[in-house]
């Protein structure tokens, strides 16, 4: 009986003293800070994280219109670069919602991609006065995007089958905006804005 006492109380304290020297104790966290159960490590999903990283790469990168200086008198309006290859296959992903899938259940691949982007419109709207950025004309960019591919579709339950589609193409229409400032760009001192 003693032995087994003593073998709890070795374990008792083994346990305390590693609770103790990992700092995830409550009551270490300082004198300011004690704000109980709350300061333990909550785990996230990755499922959650993933959404939450693709919206802000999405808002970083392609949801800000950017500023320019003005166009030049008798240059060309050229646009900004054609839309990329991340940026088609995230609206194709977002349109035919194949990302993920279920592992084992319902997954989907797309094999062999080629993708063609066709400008359809390039334009520049007349000059207007545009709240928090000033005088400035829009720069219209339009864009037809092909995407082919062949699609592998595995469904895993009830019954596991496998189907390929060798020729599938998606169209995507993707359209980039800018602005062109207009008029005194120089925004030092004596500028009119």
């Amino acid at each position: 009986m003693s032995r087994k006492f003593a073998f709890t109380a070795v374990g008792v304290l083994v346990l305390l003293s590693l609770v103790s020297a990992t700092g995830c104790r409550w009551t270490t966290l300082g004198p300011s800070l004690n704000i109980g159960f709350a300061s333990y490590p909550i785990p996230v999903s990755p499922y959650f994280q993933k959404i939450a990283e693709d919206k802000f790469h999405e808002h970083e990168r392609y949801e800000r219109v950017p500023i320019l200086g003005p166009i030049t008198a008798g240059g060309p309006a050229v646009a900004l670069d054609p839309p990329s290859d991340d940026e088609i296959m995230r609206a194709l992903e977002d349109a035919r919602s194949v990302q993920g899938g279920l592992p084992l259940m319902h997954e989907i691949q797309r094999n062999n991609v080629r993708i063609v982007v066709e400008p359809i419109a390039d334009y520049v709207d007349p000059p207007r006065v545009y709240p928090l950025v000033g005088p400035a004309q829009l720069h219209h960019a339009h864009y037809k995007c092909i995407v082919y591919f062949s699609e592998v579709t595995r469904i895993g339950w009830p019954i596991p089958y496998t189907t390929v589609d060798e020729d599938t193409q998606e169209v995507i229409y993707i359209d980039h905006n800018h602005l062109h400032m207009v008029g005194n760009v120089d925004c030092g001192p004596g500028s009119s804005y």
